[in-house]
């Protein structure tokens, strides 16, 4: 019999009783984004490139409908343009002048959530979000808000119909069944149908030997991609090494890893009293699972990286979205909660034994410094793993411990940096790593001719401080002494359509204004 985690069971039935909602919840027909133009011209930008080339600008960036056809080199830092080495500018074109400005590709994030955790959020509050902090592609992980939904959108999306990121949507193993798979045959079923709704992948919490093998091997026949959490109630059986052999492509979080790295045992260590229903309980002692593993250049640990590597495994850590278990202060008082979180995600992250990821019933000093020693070690094997060549890849899980969609993202890069990456190699992971995992690198994740114009374009330098891609800004002291903000993305291009990205952070303020307004009226009457 397949053993549903708890989480798995949780979205389900918060997806049962909010049934109504959810079509509620669709995103409008596109208002906002301007294009694709026949020919749009991006004059004196700075290009990153995605693929671990340094700055280069200015540069000039022509594109056609939502193809990039030509990128040219117009001059050099601190001295005038010379007009004679510019593309021309054909009558009809569109010239946006992007002048000192950072172009970065689209970033992609490759843990993403369309709602699905809190009830009643909207999928225009989730999207706009995205685009604004400039992510273009995202992989949607479990496609909880259902089939039909979750495809109507990418569907609606892929037509630009709608203001949103590329989708690809994973569904969780299972998904639109009333009863689990229990057999090899049920499982190749499965996969079939959903490669003929769409699918672009599957995402795993566990099942036995004989079921994985079979979804796996007919996720390959079909062209589907795979990614993990390897759930507590199955990694004994199954830990990331035995998946990948089998064909799983990716892995989530780190759940997995670290049983792989056993030494002198085969299970963790859990405390006498553990119930994994207790949410608490389940990620205080996630918190100490890392110091039971292998340590750094022992054999255990390069063996299992060797392997993973050679398997061309994808990690994708997710570092974001256990931050607050090590500074629960610093997440509850992120600077955008104010003006972006809506209450219904707001009231959902609050303490809970019922809510997956509340788990604040009596948090202490000691399992944040837990906490702290997990992500070193944690930090370490990813960061080794990119420096022997592994691919590793930018997502946020937004929507659950305090994580707000967009926002999650840039402290994901953030991390990344802590755990050792350099500017570019952040970079890398966000953008041509990811397409590289999706299988679309040659149609976006990099900044090339003949890919589409996803683009992310910022006034300030990325490479020096991620914080100044924060919707909210950077927080820095002005010339006269003043306090003030800085930065946030400019502009976000999809498919060749331009976006405003300072335009849609005020109408996701206005979003949650009207929510909040309509709590309290609802809190008034009552």
């Amino acid at each position: 019999m397949l053993l549903r985690s708890f989480f798995f069971t949780l979205l389900l039935s918060a997806l049962i009783a909010n049934t109504s909602v959810l079509a509620d919840a669709s995103a409008p027909e596109r208002s906002v984004g301007d294009g694709p133009y026949k020919r749009l011209i991006l004059r004196g930008g700075i290009v990153v490139s995605g693929e671990g080339a340094p700055a280069r600008g200015p540069m000039d960036i022509v594109i056609e409908n939502d193809r990039i056809v030509k990128i040219v080199s117009v001059g050099h830092p601190g001295v005038p343009i010379k007009p004679n080495k510019r593309p021309v500018a054909k009558e009809g074109d569109i010239e946006l002048n992007v002048e000192g400005q950072y172009i970065l590709p689209g970033f992609i994030d490759m843990h993403a959530h369309i709602g699905g955790s809190a009830p009643n959020i909207p999928a225009e509050y989730v999207f706009k979000l995205w685009l604004a902090h400039g992510i273009t592609t995202v992989r949607e992980a479990g496609s909880f808000n259902g089939i039909d939904w979750v495809m109507d959108h990418t569907q609606r999306s892929a037509k630009n119909t709608i203001a949103a990121p590329r989708i690809f949507p994973y569904f969780v193993f299972g998904l639109g069944l009333d009863d689990d798979i229990t057999t090899a045959k049920q499982a190749k079923k499965w996969v079939k149908s959903i490669a003929k709704k769409g699918a672009k992948g599957i995402k795993f919490f566990g099942a036995t030997l004989e079921i994985m093998t079979a979804a796996l091997t007919e996720a390959k026949k079909q062209g589907l991609g795979s990614m993990m959490h390897h759930a507590q109630l199955e990694v004994t059986n199954m830990n990331v090494v035995d998946s990948a052999r089998l064909g799983l492509t990716s892995m989530e979080h780190w759940y997995g890893l670290p049983e792989a790295l056993f030494e002198h045992q085969h299970i963790q260590n859990y405390s006498p009293e553990y119930n994994y229903n207790n949410e608490q309980d389940r990620f205080g002692e996630a918190g100490r699972l890392w110091q039971q593993a292998a340590k750094q250049g022992s054999e255990k640990w390069l063996t299992v990286r060797d392997e993973l590597l050679a398997l061309d495994f994808t990690l994708s850590p997710t570092f974001t979205i256990y931050e607050a278990s090590r500074d629960l202060m610093r997440d509850m008082n992120a600077d955008w909660h104010k003006d972006y979180t809506l209450p219904t995600l707001w009231n959902f992250f609050q303490p809970s034994r019922y809510a997956h990821g509340s788990y604040w019933f009596d948090w202490t000093t000691d399992d944040e410094i837990a906490w702290k020693k997990n992500y070193q070690q944690w930090m370490t094997f990813i960061n080794d793993y990119k420096n022997q060549g592994g691919r590793v890849t930018a997502g946020s899980d937004s929507g659950y411990i305090f994580k707000i969609y967009g926002f999650s993202y840039i402290r994901e890069l953030e991390l990344l940096r802590e755990a050792g990456f350099n500017a570019l190699e952040v970079i890398q992971a966000a953008t041509i790593n990811g397409a590289e995992a999706l299988g679309v690198s040659d149609e976006i994740g990099s900044i090339r001719v003949g890919k589409k114009a996803d683009l992310v374009i910022v006034n300030e330098n990325p490479l020096r401080n991620f914080k100044v891609l924060y919707g909210t800004g950077h927080f820095r002291l002005s010339d006269d002494n003043k306090p003030t903000r800085v930065g946030g993305v400019n502009y976000t291009i999809k498919d060749g359509i331009v976006y405003d990205a300072k335009a849609l952070l005020a109408e996701v303020r206005d979003m949650v204004k009207q929510a909040k307004q309509a709590e309290s009226n609802k809190a008034d009457n009552h």
